[in-house]
């Protein structure tokens, strides 16, 4: 892993929600990285790159955390 520490940084995409400030995807892990307002983050396992696709589509994407992220897949808080 470069740098060695240990740790995967995941380049996000800044979207337009209230309270989600950043979003990240890693395909070949499925895994999803959200960056809230308040300053944590947490990811997302098993985010199939559709559901990525229509996540950064939507037109309310804090409504499709809501509806279809949040509750649906395994999260691990990481900040």
């Amino acid at each position: 892993m470069p740098g060695g520490a240990g740790k995967f940084l995941m380049e996000r995409k800044r979207v337009s929600a209230s309270n989600i400030r950043a979003v990240g995807y890693d395909a070949g892990r499925q895994l999803l990285e959200i960056e809230f307002s308040s300053g944590s983050v947490v990811q997302y396992s098993g985010v199939s790159p559709e559901v990525h696709r229509r996540f950064l589509g939507s037109p309310s994407p804090g409504s499709f955390y809501q509806d279809q992220i949040e509750e649906n897949f395994p999260s691990k808080r990481v900040r």
